[in-house]
């Protein structure tokens, strides 16, 4: 005879992200939780920065181009209560208190992996923090964004193909050393039910908008996205310290 325990057994659920090494599957149940925030009337950066520094937050603030005391803040962990303790407790005390909130640039996702990564904690954990956290990465644009829902209804064949196209726009920037990418999914996180959060990473900012500039002309972008942003656009006045890797 069954018990409850055995019928929990046979369906549990397993939410691990899934890879494939050398052919076989893997998996890992990490992922990495990134936060975006946005704030008016810092007419002092400096003193940002020092909360932040004397917080040990783990992330990276932002000079915002569009309001000359404006600023951006990304912070990161594997555990999200991150966000709501030590993150928290800075955006509670001075000088953050004094800033303006915009909650219309509220950002939080979680890294996720499509099922062909070779190295799980590599993709998951380790690049998005270096990417961010890269000192030759001076400028950043940060954005939701919210894919129609039929692009749901394709064959997995074709989603595969749609976004292979993406993916080769983005690696040849890459490989050029124009502009990194950070691909965060935010379904059930986001209050305007966005899909993604994306981060457009780089030395100089043009690549940057050349990137979206591209994008336009793929079929996802042109057929099977509904909204993207709003756009925060950044340069970079503090960076946590590179991860040991």
């Amino acid at each position: 005879m069954s018990t409850d325990h055995d019928i929990a057994d046979k369906h549990a659920l397993d939410l691990s992200e899934k890879g494939t090494h050398h052919g076989q599957p893997i998996s890992l149940d990490r992922r990495l939780f990134m936060q975006f925030m946005a704030f008016g009337g810092c007419d002092d950066i400096e003193a940002a920065k020092s909360a932040l520094e004397a917080a040990d937050i783990e992330g990276v603030l932002y000079i915002d181009v569009g309001d000359p005391q404006g600023i951006g803040l990304l912070a990161m962990s594997e555990d999200p209560e991150y966000f709501v303790t030590r993150v928290r407790d800075v955006l509670n005390a001075a000088p953050f208190t004094s800033y303006t909130h915009k909650p219309e640039y509220n950002m939080l996702g979680r890294t996720y992996s499509i099922g062909y990564e070779p190295d799980l904690e590599d993709t998951l954990l380790i690049k998005p923090r270096t990417k961010t956290t890269n000192p030759n990465f001076g400028w950043a644009v940060w954005y939701p964004l919210r894919r129609a829902k039929i692009f749901q209804t394709l064959p997995a064949a074709k989603q595969r193909q749609i976004l292979a196209e993406h993916g080769t726009l983005a690696k040849r920037y890459g490989y050029a050393g124009m502009a990194a990418d950070i691909r965060l999914a935010c379904h059930g996180l986001d209050k305007n039910d966005n899909d993604f959060v994306i981060g457009l990473l780089g030395p100089t900012l043009f690549p940057l908008s050349h990137v979206v500039q591209e994008m336009r002309k793929t079929e996802q972008t042109s057929q099977y996205l509904e909204s993207l942003g709003p756009f925060f656009v950044g340069k970079v006045a503090w960076q946590s310290p590179q991860p040991d890797v």
